[in-house]
């Protein structure tokens, strides 16, 4: 077990002014799947101070460890990488066409400012829309789809858009930044889930400012490329071979308009961190997390998917013949939009959850029922 200190000093600290501030610019910062790499830069400049060694893989998921020569080997793991667009037509007029790169929605595009990153550096662009009175002829409105939503970034003609660095392949950004909203809650885009980055850093941070020794190697792992498939994950567990994997990532709130709770759950910001039922979930280490989260007086919710949480989780849980793998997640609301929305308070317990079940998992631990 873990080495705890007196009682009275055993509560981590919750986001402090300087962590927030990382948090901020974090987020700010683009890192679109595939791009990542600015943003692991700054991440891993983060994190250095409360880690032993690092490391980055060849498509740049970054990896933190601390107590490196230990043959127990626990990850917890969060991804990096925001949705995107790509260039992928270019008119003769001087308009620019895209698709997506990872689960970009094409409802919330039409009149938002984006960044379009060049070799050059970043050309400002909107996503152009007719006006209201243009529409309402008579005729059924367009909605927005991926045939006709588009770039505008001032040019008149292909040659112009070319002469800036732009060409099919470049990646397309949102501009919308960090803010916080009547003091509760969290606002940006790519909470989803570099909240999740900035949290398992965290958990580092107090590890190293409460003195805990811990008797396992711990890998905190920022992974790429899941949102086009868990592609990072995938590649990392195969290098780090661990013995245990706790995942996080960010779930729906579903107490906003339009979310059928039958189907979605009943989950809210504000209430927790939620916990998940899956197959890829491994129960002896689920019941590990919920009994930390009961022992520290952490509020957590319930979550139950179907056939596979959709998150990093997977890639761990059937990589290497099986590895116990768990899920915590973040309530959040507006999920790919331009104003994904996290509570305070649920960031400091999903931080308080992920450190308090690292203090309950012992080394060498083995997780199944049958041995």
């Amino acid at each position: 077990m873990a080495k705890k200190k007196p009682e009275a000093e055993q509560k981590p600290a919750i986001v402090n002014e300087a962590s927030l501030a990382f948090f901020e610019k974090y987020i700010n910062n683009p890192s679109p799947t595939g791009f990542e790499w600015k943003g692991q830069q700054l991440w891993l400049d983060y994190l250095k101070p409360y880690i032993d060694d690092h490391f980055v893989d060849t498509y740049g998921t970054a990896v933190g460890v601390i107590n490196p020569q230990a043959e127990y080997k626990v990850v917890i793991e969060a991804h990096a990488d925001e949705i995107s667009w790509f260039v992928n037509y270019i008119t003769n007029d001087g308009l620019i066409y895209v698709i997506r790169n990872g689960g970009s929605d094409h409802q919330i595009a039409p009149s938002k400012r984006v960044d379009i990153h060049t070799d050059n550096g970043i050309v400002k662009a909107v996503f152009g829309w007719p006006a209201i009175h243009t529409r309402l002829g008579g005729e059924k409105e367009e909605a927005p789809t991926l045939k006709n939503i588009f770039l505008d970034c001032g040019c008149t003609s292909k040659d112009e858009v070319e002469a800036l660095g732009i060409h099919v392949g470049c990646v397309i950004t949102y501009e919308d930044e960090f803010m916080v909203l009547n003091n509760r809650y969290y606002v940006g885009r790519a909470l989803d889930n570099r909240a999740g980055g900035f949290m398992i850093a965290e958990v580092a941070r107090l590890l190293k400012e409460n003195n805990i020794t811990l008797p396992f190697g711990l890998y905190i792992v920022n992974a790429v490329q899941e949102e086009i498939g868990l592609r990072g994950a995938e590649m990392i567990a195969h290098r780090i071979k661990p013995n245990v994997a706790i995942v996080t990532d960010v779930t729906h709130d579903t107490g906003t308009p339009m979310i059928n709770k039958i189907t979605q759950g009943d989950l809210a910001c504000g209430k927790g961190p939620v916990i998940s039922y899956a197959p890829a979930v491994q129960n002896n280490l689920n019941k590990l997390l919920i009994e930390s989260a009961q022992k520290a007086n952490i509020p957590f919710q319930r979550q139950a998917s179907s056939r596979s949480t959709g998150t990093d989780t997977d890639a761990f849980a059937y990589s290497n013949d099986g590895v116990p793998s768990a899920l915590i997640s973040l309530p959040l609301r507006y999920m790919h939009t331009t104003v994904e929305m996290i509570h305070k308070e649920d960031v400091d317990n999903v931080i308080r959850l992920i450190y308090e079940s690292l203090l309950n998992i012992q080394n060498g631990q083995d997780f199944r029922y049958i041995k």
